[in-house]
């Protein structure tokens, strides 16, 4: 997928339904929710384990919830993709986005049927940032993790 379309995605889309999303500070979907919603996003969370991530109301499944959503964006395995899909379709998501390493060609292909557009292989944080700014020379800004050495002494 072409810069401009991901730059139009994230640009008209605000509203984001996290599957998969994880109240563990150090997982990859916590960092990501957190970071959308430093940036304007709305981000709905949804897991079956959890109440509420990041002072968000947790849903158990896409069908609970209740707000108008742009975009699905999934923390599953690949091989999990397909179950998600017609959930996506029945809330009216414009978007199915499958996080980074997360490739299923042939739930693409039936979400595109559907008229969602698919983004795969791609981490929302790491594309706004990209094309919004926000990245550093180190590639992520989150603050938290640091190439700086330990000074030995020898």
């Amino acid at each position: 997928m072409d810069n401009t379309t991901i730059r139009r995605i994230l640009d008209e889309s605000k509203t984001v339904a996290m599957v998969g999303l994880s109240g563990n500070w150090y997982r990859p979907s916590y960092f990501a929710a957190k970071y959308l919603l430093d940036h304007g996003y709305q981000v709905i969370p949804v897991n079956p384990n959890y109440d509420e991530v990041l002072g968000q109301k947790c849903y158990p499944d896409l069908a609970a919830v209740p707000h108008k959503v742009d975009i699905v964006d999934l923390f599953q395995r690949s091989e999990d993709v397909p179950k998600f899909i017609q959930p996506a379709i029945d809330i009216g998501a414009r978007v199915l986005w499958l996080q980074l390493g997360i490739v299923n060609e042939d739930a693409a292909s039936k979400a595109r049927d559907a008229g969602l557009e698919v983004v795969m292989d791609r981490c929302m944080k790491i594309e706004y940032a990209r094309l919004f700014g926000g990245l550093n020379w180190a590639g992520v800004n989150t603050g938290i993790i640091s190439a700086k050495r330990s000074k030995r002494i020898p």
